[in-house]
């Protein structure tokens, strides 16, 4: 697949920031063709040098509205077939959150049962004034999202959203602490792009390492934690940008940052 020529997907770079954009109208459903995609995309996005910061957004008024439940209706579910879809659907998440770049979310509008997944999996979010987050699969008789959202909220509100198909809106988003801002629809995007450019302004190995330990030290102990940030630590510390921070600093300049 060539990167700039997906079916459901824009990928735009400037200035070490790619924007992806998911492009599948009307709501952005998920399907086979979209999960592939969104894991080949930010497999790709990981191995570029020209990109240190990721932009996930949705075109239109949605961000993700869920799995394409008119495709699926009436579907005849071959042998395996089912099993492939979901293992495609759980990969594509897991690409956000392994893609080795920060992602920011920027939530222009619903991210529903699928599209919470993409979100729980970013690692940092910003919504509109559009944005709602729910998990409305009780409502057609399906399950999932459900281990996503407990990234995002406590044991009450999740168990509330999985059983009423419950959602939250921007502002309460907001209010709970689950993104860092909401903001007005048209200024979603120059605020994500905002906090991309000061966060592509530091040493890619130090970032991508920041990534790594945030990833691996969710589950852990605060011991084996912390331990585990130490050696993160030992091993930038032994990196050309980390002497050149420092060096900047002490000469009272900007840093230039080689990734090495």
């Amino acid at each position: 697949m060539d990167l700039f020529k997906l079916t459901h997907h824009r990928i735009e770079i400037a200035d070490l920031v790619a924007t992806v954009t998911i492009s599948n109208p009307p709501v952005n459903a998920q399907n086979d063709l979209t999960q592939e995609e969104l894991i080949f995309a930010m497999d790709c996005l990981s191995d570029r040098d020209d990109v240190r910061v990721v932009i996930l957004t949705g075109e239109g008024r949605a961000f993700c509205a869920g799995v394409d439940i008119k495709a699926r209706a009436g579907k005849v579910w071959g042998e395996g077939t089912r099993r492939r879809n979901q293992r495609s659907a759980r990969e594509s998440y897991h690409s956000v959150r392994e893609c080795t770049k920060p992602v920011i979310g920027a939530i222009n509008g619903p991210a529903l049962g699928a599209g919470l997944a993409i979100v729980a999996s970013c690692d940092v979010l910003i919504a509109s004034e559009a944005a709602v987050i729910g998990l409305p699969e009780v409502t057609v008789g399906l399950m999932g999202g459900c281990r996503h959202a407990m990234q995002l909220f406590g044991r009450s509100r999740v168990r509330r959203m999985m059983l009423t198909g419950d959602r939250m809106d921007g502002a309460e988003l907001y209010r709970l602490g689950v993104v860092e801002a909401c903001v007005p629809a048209d200024e979603l995007i120059s605020t994500a792009r905002a906090m991309a450019l000061r966060i592509a302004g530091f040493s890619p190995l130090a970032t991508q390492l920041a990534k790594q330990s945030l990833n691996n030290i969710e589950q852990l102990s605060l011991r084996d934690g912390y331990r585990y940030e130490q050696e993160m630590t030992i091993q930038l510390g032994r990196s050309e940008d980390t002497k050149e921070a420092m060096l900047a600093f002490s000469e009272k300049r900007a840093p230039v940052f080689t990734g090495r």
